[in-house]
């Protein structure tokens, strides 16, 4: 019992010098490995269809990845045009998520929620669009969530 109380008061003096020194030296804590830097800004997020209006408890039925910098790529099937989508309208995704002029939908009530999570341009972004049925989401006018 002893050797197990002594070698917890070891680690823990270990992780305070540890912590002490990342504070000491100027730089030490905040330096990135060689390599990682980049002159674009992260971009990468996580799109999902759920089945439901809550999208804390819907079924997921379908996420793609996408990321739009330095180039477009993921699993998304368009990333190219889900991008360019992305960089007019980030700030207002709702413009492109209701449905086109003179569509017409059914009025049943069979939610679907879109939602983007992730990171935009360096910024946390979380973004959630419920439709009242597949008929709305599949009549967008945008590629961003059509896949």
């Amino acid at each position: 019992m002893r050797s197990i109380a002594r070698s917890l008061g070891l680690g823990s003096a270990a992780m305070a010098l540890t912590a002490f020194t990342a504070l000491a030296w100027p730089g030490a804590a905040d330096a990135a490995p060689t390599g990682t830097e980049s002159m674009y800004a992260p971009s990468a997020l996580v799109l999902s269809v759920i089945a439901g209006e809550d999208p804390a408890y819907g079924t997921v039925q379908r996420a793609v990845t996408l990321s739009c910098a330095p180039k477009a790529r993921g699993t998304h099937p368009s990333p190219g045009r889900a991008c360019a989508d992305m960089r007019r309208h980030a700030a207002d995704l709702d413009r492109i998520a209701e449905p086109g002029p003179g569509v017409d939908c059914t009025r049943e009530w069979n939610p679907l929620t879109v939602t983007a999570e992730g990171v935009w341009q360096g910024r946390k972004f979380s973004y959630a669009h419920t439709y009242a049925n597949p008929c709305g989401l599949y009549h967008t006018s945008s590629t961003l969530f059509a896949f």
